[in-house]
């Protein structure tokens, strides 16, 4: 009775309607996955190797399908209305404690943690959080809820998997069989969890708002390059030491890649996509959805943190003061750097190719020209080295707004012409809130 009191008190959850748009609290919520993304960055930052970019990569899956699980609550019910936000700030609470045990999920295996535990404990709760709430928006669609049950499994064996990787490698005396059992029983938690999502199909799910769907995901990506602006200013050290013009010019450098990279999905792919999503209907909007967002905004997200990790290593042996500003770079950084921004254009074709059914040649010739100046660029300085792949993505944006000129126009005169309809509407209709003049008869 209590549980259904505070409920009547704050109000019922609400539908989304086909035209609703990203709800603040979506955008509060994310604050949480800032956080996600800039401890896996710290991190790994910490000490660059292939096994912690390996682990990086399988938190950022994990973490990942809980936010698409999250997104797909909010296609059913607004989640900053009614007793809804209440349950998703105990999801956010969970979501933090997951982060902040993230630096000892895969530390030494044979050691009892309590980051692995806090780990699995979090993602149950965030988990349940969500199953809770979908069960209780259909509770009117008796079919939707059989549907639940059917793949409610993955989530029961996945928070399995992952309470057995903290407790189970501990057990273990051998060090290296520890670990590897750990990393397995997480890549069994990444597999279970995206093969069920291609074994669910598009069959009973639906996607109301195409808009919020598409705005969802256009948010996170900024959030995600936002993280490459922070490992910019990480790298140069501009609050720890007087700045340099070398430290500066790498800095500003960093964030022209980052602007590059925002525009070539920005500009016309995502709003292009975006119209692709609303002329789809029924299971091939639900596909499109899943494919072009779910899954292939992931990559697209690696990719974004590898080119943060490299952009602040550079930056950073750019901005000491003790390394000759000619010397070449040495570490992993110069690789991460043009690897990430290959693995975020190739996964950005990708996403082209599955929403728009078309491949741009200028991306197939960026990436293969990115490829061929790794090695050049490992034998550069890093502001060379930074500077070259600033002119290779600059170039890229620029061909592409003439090559792509009338395509580009057409596409934001339809963009424009929506948006000035829709905003007439909403005036007309706020207009009922100005009270009437006082010569003015009451209607």
């Amino acid at each position: 009775m209590g549980g259904i009191r505070w409920r009547e008190r704050l109000g019922p959850a609400v539908s989304i309607a086909p035209g609703a748009r990203v709800d603040r609290f979506e955008v509060f919520f994310d604050l949480v996955f800032v956080f996600s993304f800039f401890i896996i960055t710290r991190t790994t930052a910490a000490d660059i190797s292939g096994w912690r970019l390996g682990h990086a990569l399988l938190v950022l899956a994990v973490l990942w399908w809980c936010w698409v699980v999250h997104c797909v609550v909010a296609t059913r019910v607004r989640l900053g209305e009614g007793f809804v936000p209440v349950l998703m700030v105990i999801g956010m609470a969970a979501l933090f404690c997951f982060a902040v045990s993230l630096p000892q999920a895969f530390s030494d295996a044979t050691d009892v943690a309590a980051g692995p535990m806090v780990v699995a404990l979090s993602y149950v709760v965030i988990r349940g959080v969500h199953l809770a709430l979908y069960w209780h928006i259909a509770r009117e669609k008796p079919g939707e809820r059989r549907m639940l049950l059917k793949y409610s499994p993955e989530v029961t064996i996945s928070t399995l998997l992952l309470t057995a990787a903290a407790l189970v490698p501990p057990q273990i005396d051998d060090p290296a069989r520890a670990a590897m059992l750990r990393d397995g029983l997480w890549v069994s938690v990444v597999l279970l969890q995206y093969g069920m999502g291609l074994l669910a199909g598009a069959w009973g799910w639906t996607v109301t708002s195409a808009e919020h769907w598409t705005e969802r995901y256009d948010l996170i990506l900024i959030i995600a390059l936002g993280e490459s602006v922070i490992s910019v200013g990480v790298g140069s050290n501009l609050l720890g030491q007087a700045p340099t013009w070398s430290a500066v010019a790498a800095a500003a450098l960093g964030i022209f890649v980052t602007a590059a990279l925002w525009w070539a999905h920005y500009d016309v792919i995502a709003p292009a996509a975006r119209i692709a999503l609303h002329a789809a209907e029924g299971r091939p909007r639900v596909s499109m959805a899943r494919d072009a967002y779910a899954y292939l905004h992931l990559p697209m997200i690696a990719g974004i943190i590898l080119f943060a990790l490299g952009a602040e290593e550079v930056v950073h042996q750019v901005a000491d003061p003790d390394v000759p500003v000619a010397d070449p770079t040495h570490g992993p950084g110069v690789l991460l750097l043009f690897g990430g921004v290959i693995g975020y254009l190739c996964s950005n074709m990708l996403f082209q190719l599955r929403t728009l059914r078309t491949v741009s040649w200028t991306r197939v010739g960026t990436v293969l020209l990115l490829a061929a100046a790794i090695p050049a660029g490992q034998r550069l300085p890093g502001l060379a080295a930074l500077a070259l792949l600033t002119v290779i993505c600059v170039g890229l944006v620029a061909v592409e707004a003439v090559v792509m000129a009338d395509s580009r126009r057409a596409l934001r005169e339809l963009v424009f012409e929506e948006k000035t309809s829709h905003e007439a509407h909403e005036a007309a209709w706020r207009a009922r809130w100005r009270e009437p003049a006082r010569d003015e008869p009451s209607t």
